[in-house]
């Protein structure tokens, strides 16, 4: 006769499996607090910009059925749902495929979304992706999208003095940082 599931005693995983598992769980609990933390932040209608960050456009500061295709000239409620399809992009296909070690001549960070110069070239990165990877693109797509758009895209993010400089060097020491950008120049008129 058979055991029921119920009357088994417990799993048992292998001593050599327990840290892949828990290192795979750790993983996915610190991917899902970062997206919840973007997600937070992208629905607080009440936060307040940093200085020198530019903020996202708004109904009252961005351009109304804007026909630019860069997620910078989407506002509210459109930026907000644009920003999150490319999040999934990112963290489900470019850095699982693309992610390569951290190093202090390829900095990343993992906050990517609060740099905008990372937003924009990310979210052009996706948009030519999109393009590049369909059907009517044709055999070469994919190759043309790695030589004209993904290496350039990369070499601009991750370069030592790219958008990410100030952050994480080293995945064993986690960074953020801001850098202050040119402050614009006063009307001298």
């Amino acid at each position: 006769m058979s055991e029921s599931a119920d009357d088994s005693g417990p799993v048992r995983i292998p001593d050599h499996d327990l840290d892949d598992l828990a290192a795979t769980v750790s993983a996915l609990v610190a991917q899902g607090q970062q997206q919840a933390e973007v997600l937070s932040r992208l629905t607080d209608e009440q936060s307040t910009p940093q200085k020198g960050v530019p903020s996202p456009p708004t109904e009252e500061t961005g351009a109304e059925g804007a026909s630019s295709s860069c997620i910078m000239a989407l506002t509210g409620r459109a930026y907000t749902k644009e920003l999150a399809a490319l999040a999934t992009w990112v963290y489900d296909l470019l850095l699982p495929v693309y992610g390569r070690e951290i190093t202090a001549s390829r900095p990343w960070c993992h906050q990517w979304h609060e740099h905008p110069e990372a937003v924009v070239r990310l979210h052009a990165l996706w948009l030519a992706w999109q393009q590049y990877t369909d059907d009517e693109a044709g055999l070469a797509g994919p190759s043309t999208w790695h030589r004209d758009h993904l290496d350039p895209a990369l070499l601009q993010l991750r370069a030592p003095d790219g958008p990410f400089a100030a952050c994480m060097t080293s995945p064993t020491r986690p960074n953020h940082r801001l850098l202050a950008g040119p402050e614009p120049a006063a009307d001298g008129g």
